[in-house]
């Protein structure tokens, strides 16, 4: 997928499937894979540096810079897990996204929690303004670009966080958001519901443990676009404890999924980029 096209593959077309990278290696072995649009993720990133998600580890500047990196690294589409939108103000929301767009992305999400607020959701109406502050920072800079925002409510356990994730949906669609995500939300009966009350494109996190829907149903009921979080990176970590475990009990299954070095070289020198 052409960068270009991004936005308009979310009405057109296959569902888009989209896994989340962390870096530019990540990044590129993604793309050379079959990805046709990539994802960052917030906590894969700060799962590198040795430090916990959900503590405000990972700053816009450190965002940005990984950002520029695997913009510069690969072709496809990038969408930017921008967390709250690394701001108190509309204005600092605004300055994000833009900053964004000069760092090449083509998409970028704004959550409806701080961090700083030991995840709390932010007040419906701010929100909704820090959404119309993303938009018209997008506008401005005259890019294509798709803006997704995200209800937290499942991930933050709200008391009804179904109704509540589409009464601010809703909110975020009228403000012109351009994709609609609500993470953690599972069940086909819940998919469903969140479908039927909203017209703009949605997201669905699949990387999810219990998770079993399988993606062609996704797609045939109407989802739009599918993300993978920090799981892909998670799963990576989890080889690592399995791979030294493996070590100490004298078995080395962890090379089955191994990538040559030969091949590792020739896609980060840039002569193969995809097909590993």
């Amino acid at each position: 997928m052409q960068r270009n096209e991004f936005l308009e593959r979310h009405h057109n077309g296959p569902m888009i499937r989209m896994p989340d990278a962390w870096d530019p290696g990540s990044a590129k072995i993604m793309q050379a894979a079959g990805a046709e649009a990539l994802g960052t993720t917030s906590a894969g990133i700060v799962y590198t540096q040795g430090l916990p998600d959900y503590e405000g580890a990972l700053s816009r500047d450190e965002c940005l810079r990984v950002v520029q990196e695997m913009t510069d690294a690969v072709t496809v589409p990038i969408s930017v897990d921008s967390e709250d939108g690394y701001g108190d103000t509309p204005e600092d929301v605004a300055e994000t996204f833009k900053m964004m767009i000069e760092a090449g992305a083509m998409g970028g999400s704004i959550e409806d929690h701080q961090l700083t607020s030991g995840r709390e959701l932010i007040m419906l109406e701010e929100t909704a303004d820090r959404v119309r502050a993303a938009r018209e920072a997008i506008d401005r800079m005259g890019a294509p670009f798709v803006l997704t925002a995200r209800a937290e409510c499942f991930l933050v356990g709200y008391p009804d966080p179904l109704d509540e994730s589409i009464r601010r949906l809703k909110l975020y669609e009228d403000a012109s958001a351009d994709c609609l995500y609500v993470p953690d939300v599972r069940s086909r009966e819940q998919i469903t519901a969140v479908l039927d009350a909203l017209t703009k494109p949605v997201n669905i996190l699949v990387g999810i443990k219990s998770f079993d829907i399988p993606l062609d149903e996704l797609e045939t009921m109407g989802v739009r676009r599918i993300s993978t979080g920090g799981s892909i990176m998670c799963s990576i970590l989890g080889l690592i404890r399995s791979a030294v475990g493996g070590l100490g009990a004298g078995t080395l299954d962890y090379l089955d999924n191994m990538i040559r070095h030969d091949e590792l070289t020739k896609l980060f020198s840039g002569t193969n980029v995809s097909g590993i």
